[in-house]
């Protein structure tokens, strides 16, 4: 949700509406570029392009970064040591400590800080109490675990010139510590992977007093004056930086009508890392464009802009482009046949990353080979440490694996936000909300949650309900309760500035918002006009959030009543870039500068933590979306791509964007289904409601301005169509949640690209419009261009592939794309031979009423014939019971060798010693309804199956229908009869 219009223009007539406590809403209009800042913009991006640029040109170029020799030591798996940058002709040198870890998951953290300064050393401006130091609390909020160091590391070799570390699980990795210049080597099985410093573009912008140019008494054209040069003489002996560099942005900086002043001067971080042999590089969300990240400098088809990470509220964005969006996980991989590695830069300040792409020189020796691509990466961030892990993989499974021990994983969430979700801004009363949630009963339209906009507020004060419009919150909550249905309601950062309002008062007089640089609160304006910002840094003001979400408080709220939190980039509308200045403010005099892009993670945290803590003993899953977002906000809830159009561009470019997310460790998103701003016709609306039943997340959404467009207004046949796909959706909510639990345990993203699934397949390595869903063998490649009656899906392997719908087999080789028809009504979904998955086929108006249906299971026989997998996992899906080992956790197995199908405990847990609760052991009459086998053997025509279960034989009916017309032969086992929760056995011989 956006405030529109361009920038400038939108304030003339917002500010006077604003004041006037009314809402007037302007025609949506797209981004403006100009309105956000480019690399040459920022002055710090702009200095170390130029530093890159001069290094890279210059034959001669030689890094200033070499390490103290006398200043090394070893212990317990980490290096120390001491940087020393030269700063000047006179060989004048600043002081870097330098610490490597090694780890014991085998990962590598790099930092590099500044020595303290003593008082007094630095000058600060009058106005600022900012602090000294680089930020260095970004490992407080992002790292959970993995931290502990690797005491088996070891220094395999050491000289004046280098030494070399081996670590690792098996000791197979290395880091060649290169003394001077600094630089490092990663290695794996004696291969370079990753280098640090290789092209000698390491900055670390250090501390220095700010010199004040006495003002030049007037002199003749063309003299000057001694005073005057007396004057600047000890700016001169000061001068540490080459002639002529551009020092106009050290202390302050303008852009938009905004000064930054920056009390601390320059003090940026930029450092190269190369991926050697690596042509594909993924990652660094949230931006649009290709999966497979794109070179920025330069040529035909590349960028001309770095990837920018800065969380802002960039409403309509464009489409293909490394500008900054909503969120930023500073998280890449590489990726070759059969090996990733990646780098996880830990610094949550305003970062811009440069890719350019070369190829290495070819060893003369070495007859026959081409030389391969390497890829440089550039990251610069404006301030903080210099903070990287390195993951030398070897599989991209690793990768995440590795990243999730550092960051945490996907919350378990609730099960019904796994449903679909219906939004728009605004409905506009509690009946509206009660006719909505009626009219998509009355045309059999499933559908889990219903959210509220800002409209829903007494004038944009959150916590309170709009009294003429919402005159029964309770009400509405309970005629959704009785149909399992949920609310969520928007809740911003932003807290309105106005009298009689308990919230903002509290907010004051407790001092727990964020402040300005002079140290007083930070007033700035968003939706509610003039308003201030909780800063969710503050113990103090997280721990008074929570009292705000009290059923007492937010009177209105109810069980079912879940949050939403939007802006919190923060947004706001009178800042530089729609943001807030970065010399604002925040708990522990950290500047917002140091700090920015972990801000909405913040917000999201206290939400989440202040939704546990609703009633005593009321121990549930909090559900809270995001727009904001850092590494680390998997752990505690959702998050959507923003304000994106209803256009068929905006359609495609979600499937990367949402790719991307998965596999950087952030994998419960989705993209708003239908455009946020505009009127998508009922074809695109359809196309998008086949594609949104593939995200993770699932909700339909519509701008203010947007005519209506829940899915029963769509008319036939795209209200039955979209039916379909929203009950596709619901059927496959035990494979969904299944997925969710492997995320929860290990990071493995939800839905996963050709690249991840078949890292040998290198002509998947960019195919981005196509995904597996879990470990289903469900392959699904969405419709996204407007008129496609077909689609061409990439095969990446040898084995058999059945149409979902259909089970007919799709005529196709490994590495080879085939043609399916893909008529308005028909999503391409193919089936992989080799897996078992789990259905629920009863349709039901929510999730929450089918939580006692029996189970189908779909067996697809691979073309061996020979094994066949699954799993399914299952609790409560609402309490945290599930850590008290209440849940069911099941493996399946076809064995064609046996003829047999079982079902086990998929960790081997002796499940009869487990003290059942009430939900588990409700969950034993829950049953394995039918077996479905897709590619079955003609030994199951015209006969039954014999099923075994706690000791006891049965047998079970079998329909079979032979192959045909390139149609699979199935077999249908009915009235299966088994507990889903027990150990069983169905003899197929």
């Amino acid at each position: 949700m956006h405030l529109s219009g361009p920038l400038t223009a939108r304030w003339t007539s917002y500010l006077g509406v604003l004041s006037t406590l009314s809402a007037v809403y302007t025609p949506a209009v797209a981004v403006k570029e100009h309105d956000f800042k480019k690399c040459d913009q920022a002055g710090f991006c702009k200095r170390n392009r130029a530093y890159a640029d001069h290094a890279i040109a210059s034959s001669s170029w030689q890094s200033p970064y070499t390490i103290d020799p006398n200043s090394g030591s070893f212990s317990n798996g980490q290096y120390h040591a001491t940087i020393l940058k030269t700063i000047n002709d006179k060989g004048d040198t600043v002081r870097l400590p330098l610490t490597i870890s090694f780890l014991e998951s085998g990962t590598a953290r790099v930092t590099v800080d500044e020595e303290k300064r003593q008082k007094g050393e630095i000058v600060l401006r009058h106005d600022s109490t900012a602090r000294k130091e680089r930020y260095n609390e970004a490992e407080k909020w992002v790292v959970v675990g993995g931290l502990a160091l690797d005491k088996t590391a070891r220094i395999e070799s050491e000289d004046n010139t280098q030494l070399t570390v081996k670590y690792g699980p098996t000791s197979n990795f290395e880091a060649i510590v290169k003394l001077s210049p600094f630089a490092i080597d990663f290695k794996r099985d004696g291969a370079s992977q990753i280098k640090f410093n290789d092209q000698g573009l390491l900055n670390v912008e250090h501390w220095r007093p700010k010199i004040e140019k006495a003002p030049e008494p007037e002199k003749k054209e063309g003299e000057g004056s001694e005073e005057t040069k007396e004057a600047e003489k000890p700016r001169e002996e000061m001068k540490e930086e080459p002639n002529g560099e551009d020092e106009s942005t050290w202390w302050d900086e303008t852009f938009g009508g905004n000064t930054d002043t920056k009390p601390r001067g320059p003090e940026s971080i930029a450092l190269d890392i190369t991926f050697t042999g690596f042509e594909n590089v993924y990652g660094i969300p949230s931006h649009t464009g290709p999966l497979s990240l794109k070179q920025t400098r330069g040529g035909e088809g590349n960028y001309q802009e770095p990837y920018r990470l800065y969380n802002a509220d960039v409403f309509e964005y464009i489409l293909d482009s490394p500008m900054t969006l909503y969120g930023s996980i500073p998280f890449m991989q590489a990726h070759k046949k059969d090996s990733s590695v990646g780098v996880f830069w830990l610094n949550a300040a305003e970062t811009w990353v440069d890719i350019t792409k070369a190829k290495a020189s070819k060893n003369p020796l070495s007859i026959g080979t081409s030389a391969k691509t390497n890829t440089h990466t550039h990251w610069i961030s404006e301030s903080g440490l210099l903070d990287v892990f390195v993951f030398l993989g070897p599989t991209p499974k690793d990768l995440v694996t590795k990243y999730a021990e550092l960051t945490g994983t996907t919350a378990m969430p609730q099960e019904f936000s796994l449903g679909y979700h219906q939004c728009r801004w605004n409905y506009v009363s509690d009946e509206d909300v009660k006719d909505v949630d009626r009219k998509m009963d009355k045309f059999k339209l499933p559908y889990d949650v219903i959210w509220l906009d800002i409209e829903y507020t007494d004038e944009k004060k959150y916590f309170t309900w709009d009294e003429q419009k919402f005159i029964d919150p309770i009400g509405m909550g309970k005629q959704l309760e009785s149909h399992g249905r949920q609310l969520v309601t928007i809740i911003d950062p932003h807290i309105k500035n106005v009298d009689n309002y308990p919230v903002v008062a509290e907010l004051k007089s407790k001092d727990l918002a964020v402040h300005d640089k002079k140290g007083n609160i930070f007033e700035g304006w968003c939706w509610p006009g003039s308003s201030h910002w909780i800063d969710a840094f503050n113990p103090a003001a997280r721990k008074w959030w929570a009292t705000l979400f009290k059923y007492a408080s937010f009177k209105g709220s109810m069980e079912n009543t879940w949050i939403w939190n939007d802006m919190n980039e923060p947004s706001v509308f009178n800042g530089p870039e729609t943001t807030m200045p970065k010399d604002n403010l925040h708990d522990g005099n950290w500047e917002h500068r140091d700090v920015h892009n972990l801000n909405g993670m913040t917000f999201q945290n206290a939400t989440f933590h202040a939704l546990q803590s609703r009633k005593p003993g009321e121990l549930r899953r909090p559900f809270v979306l995001t727009r904001a977002f850092f590494a680390g906000s998997q752990r505690v809830g959702a998050m959507w791509t923003g304000d994106n159009t209803a256009e068929w561009g905006h359609l495609k470019e979600s499937i990367p964007m949402l790719l991307s997310q998965n596999i950087a460790g952030f994998p419960f998103s989705g993209a708003d289904v239908g455009g946020f701003f505009g009127n998508p016709d009922k074809d695109l609306l359809t196309r998008w409601y086949q594609a949104g039943a593939f995200y993770p997340f699932f909700r339909g959404h519509a701008h203010i301005d947007a005519r209506r467009r829940e899915p029963y207004l769509a008319g036939e046949p795209h209200t039955t169509i979209i039916g379909a796909a929203l009950r596709l959706r619901y059927s496959l909510l035990p494979s969904w949640y299944t997925a969710f639990h492997q995320a929860h345990v290990d990071g493995t993203p939800i839905i996963k690209p050709m690249y991840y699934t078949h890292p040998s397949e290198e002509g998947g390595f960019a195919v981005d419009d196509q995904l597996f869903v879990g470990n289903t063998g469900l392959l699904a490649k969405p419709v996204t261009e407007q008129s496609k009656e077909s689609v061409d899906i990439w095969i990446p392997d040898n084995e058999i592939y059945y149409d979902y719908f259909t089970y007919d087999i799709i005529p196709t080789s490994k590495g080879k794309t085939v043609t399916l028809d893909a008529p308005l009504h028909k999503i391409p979904l193919l089936m992989q031979g080799g897996h078992i998955f789990a259905r629920r086929d009863r349709p039901r108006r929510s999730s929450t009423l089918m939580k006692w249906d029996d189970y189908t299971l779909v067996v697809t026989v691979g073309r061996d014939a020979k094994l066949s997998e699954g799993d399914l996992y299952i609790d409560d899906g609402d309490s945290y019971d599930y850590e008290k080992d209440q849940y069911i956790n099941r493996k399946f197995v076809f064995d064609g060798s046996t003829n047999a199908i079982t079902s086990t405990d998929a960790e081997g847990r002796d499940t009869k010693s487990i003290k059942e609760g009430d939900w588990l052991k409700k969950m034993h009459g829950v049953s394995v309804d039918k077996i479905i086998i897709v590619g079955a053997p003609a030994s199951l025509a015209n006969k039954k199956v014999t099923v075994e279960s706690d000791g006891k034989m049965l047998t079970a009916a079998v329909e079979y229908a032979p192959a045909g017309s390139g149609r699979a032969a199935f077999a249908v086992i009915k009235k299966v009869g088994v507990s889903i929760a027990s150990d069983w056995k169905v003899n197929l011989a």
